[in-house]
């Protein structure tokens, strides 16, 4: 029998004890998506790029649901602003790494969780220092505008399934959150610029890739500042991004199985 056979069947042991293990933290996890879907879930690797207002609910709320293997990417510490709505924002954890305290917060979930973190932003200088292609589920939660563009360049020529959260500040309306492939968002500031510097540079992604996005108008747009980052938002919006996410993870995975019986 093959090496890799062995190896395959080791790990698919080991995923079979963790799950033991943790029956009665996934119970609910696994009524509903089936144990064929956990184990599933179990094996896949994501990496989430930004763990602020959506990227860090995103993240807590896939370990609830079984995900072990995650990558986090931040390189800011916590402050009082962040507080209103970052899962791992508190006022005892004002001033630690955002990556450190996450990871913590979701080891206490899961203590058999694997959780790599970076202290890091990611830009044209750096994208070397992550290998997209050796994970399954990229998350794009970047605020930076340049970042977040080239990001979703590298990614998209990745083998990773990239998921992206446009712009989550300024809104009050979470019935207004949709889904739409990037090219055809619509009523998002983020989303147009990111098109405008595409179109400029000529250098546009490689494949069509999931968006998460809301159309409310916005109100007094001339105070609207560059930044995504340095805009007013609430948990409310900000974790409804995030939770979608988690559930166009959910669902793509879904999907897999069902392509696989």
């Amino acid at each position: 029998m093959g090496k890799n056979v062995w190896k395959k069947r080791v790990r698919r042991l080991i995923l079979r004890l963790v799950m033991e293990t943790h029956q009665d933290t996934f119970l609910r996890s696994r009524l509903l998506l089936g144990r064929d879907f956990m184990q599933l879930l179990a094996q896949k690797r994501l990496i989430v790029f930004g763990i602020g207002g959506v990227g860090s609910w995103c993240v807590e709320s896939l370990v609830r649901t079984g995900l072990s293997h995650i990558t986090l990417v931040d390189f800011d510490r916590i402050n009082h602003s962040n507080i209103n709505r970052q899962a791992m924002a508190t006022s005892i954890t004002v001033g630690r790494n955002k990556v450190d305290v996450l990871k913590e917060r979701l080891l206490e979930i899961n203590p058999a969780a694997h959780i790599e973190t970076f202290c890091e932003t990611y830009s044209k200088a750096n994208a070397h220092l992550f290998d997209l292609n050796q994970y399954d589920f990229v998350v794009d939660a970047i605020d930076s505008l340049s970042d977040k563009a080239e990001l979703i360049l590298q990614a998209s020529r990745s083998k990773a399934y990239l998921i992206s959260s446009m712009g989550a500040a300024r809104k009050l309306d979470p019935g207004k959150i949709k889904v739409a492939e990037f090219w055809k968002v619509f009523g998002c500031p983020l989303a147009a610029a990111l098109r405008r510097k595409f179109r400029h540079e000529k250098d546009f992604p490689a494949v069509k890739f999931p968006c998460v996005f809301s159309d409310e108008v916005l109100e007094n747009k001339e105070t609207l500042l560059n930044e995504e980052r340095t805009n007013g938002s609430l948990m409310h919006i900000t974790a409804g991004f995030g939770l979608r996410i988690a559930y166009l993870v959910i669902e793509r995975l879904r999907q897999e199985l069902s392509a696989e019986k």
